[in-house]
């Protein structure tokens, strides 16, 4: 049976989606509460009862996440817009599956406190507000430009190394492929090209933080531990349950997953803590410096691309994987994976979420 009904005024459509979105939040914490209890063997999940009362973002599909704006439910009238709360607690930090420099520090056991943190990646809606706020100029704009990414020719490909990325004067997070070039249609995705100084700007602008690598990667892993957490993400039919490269690394992408290069957040399902994109789409700034060997398969060095008169800055660890991590190249699309980026080199890839910790 189908229902038509017309919604008269801009409220009344906002009062039917807000009303939408209860009820189905309603049945999502119930949800996730009993499979992460299942899968706890009946203990609390970190995804606590603080989450209850809360009109989190109904994303999560294809429909959801082109539809929506950017900008989570109650956005600056609740210092909280768009997160969730996580109690702390233990978790294995590390994969003994991955890279060398993922190998957990003894049993990895590691505990962490509770926070808040941010279901979807920072979106370009949301810079923009913080922007249009404080007059913010991003280090993208003050050095003129930032790397991005193209697909490369032949050509470009026998002449250099890494020909997949370029330094494009005036590429900033608005101007994502250069001058001309806007934030039209683009307002849902995640802001890329900011440092790791515009990011925490943003952040405490809004008194949150950027969070630890420990922080990151137990919210990323949602309470799951096992060798599947170290494989390509895909769902129960196959289908890639995440923003990953299928393909050729860098010449030919598949479009498996419904989208070349980035995709607006929250296209795919959340994990069991309700966080979207913890998993590819864009890579994610923390606030840690990076240690650990400097391997020879690793994501591509931008700033192998920026000028030669730029001074090199402390590498920071970055979490997640994006878009351009594949199965020949990369394999950083797990919640164990870290990389390094010069924390202001701003690049196409590199996004951020924010946390709040619990008063200590």
């Amino acid at each position: 049976m189908s229902v038509r009904f017309k919604l008269k005024s801009t409220a009344a459509l906002y009062g039917a989606y807000a009303a939408i979105a209860t009820v189905a939040f309603t049945a999502a914490f119930t949800a996730a509460m009993a499979a992460s209890a299942a899968l706890s063997g009946g203990k609390q999940s970190a995804f606590d009862e603080l989450n209850r009362s809360r009109a989190l973002v109904a994303l999560g599909s294809e429909q959801q996440c082109e539809r929506y704006a950017g900008l989570p439910s109650r956005w600056r009238d609740d210092p909280k817009a768009g997160m969730v709360h996580l109690h702390g607690g233990n978790f294995v930090f590390g994969s003994k599956l991955g890279y060398e420099d993922e190998r957990p520090a003894g049993d990895g056991q590691t505990h962490v406190a509770g926070f808040w943190i941010d279901q979807t990646d920072v979106t370009n809606a949301q810079f923009a507000a913080f922007v249009k706020a404080t007059g913010y100029v991003s280090d993208s704009e003050r050095q003129g430009g930032a790397v991005v990414f193209h697909t490369p020719t032949r050509e470009e490909m026998n002449a250099r190394d890494l020909a997949w990325w370029t330094w494009v004067k005036g590429a900033a997070w608005n101007h994502p492929t250069g001058p001309g070039s806007n934030l039209d249609g683009r307002m849902n995705q995640p802001v890329t090209m900011v440092t790791q100084a515009d990011a925490l700007a943003y952040a405490r602008w809004l008194g949150r933080d950027l969070p630890t690598e420990a922080e990151w990667e137990y919210a990323g892993k949602a309470g799951h531990e096992g060798a599947d957490l170290d494989t390509a993400p895909r769902d129960q039919r196959g289908k890639p349950s995440a923003n990953y490269w299928q393909g050729v690394f860098p010449v030919l992408n598949t479009n498996e997953d419904g989208h070349i290069g980035l995709a607006p957040v929250g296209c795919y399902a959340a994990n069991d803590f309700k966080l979207y994109d913890m998993i590819g789409n864009a890579w994610e700034w923390t606030r840690d410096v990076y240690s650990g060997p400097h391997q020879s398969h690793t994501n591509g060095d931008t700033a192998a691309v920026a000028p030669a008169s730029r001074k090199h800055d402390t590498p920071m660890v970055i979490k997640g994987g994006s878009f351009l991590c594949s199965r020949d190249y990369c394999v950083r699309y797990r919640a164990a994976s870290r990389e390094q980026q010069e924390a202001d080199l701003p690049a196409s890839h590199i996004g951020f979420r924010t946390v709040l910790r619990d008063a200590s």
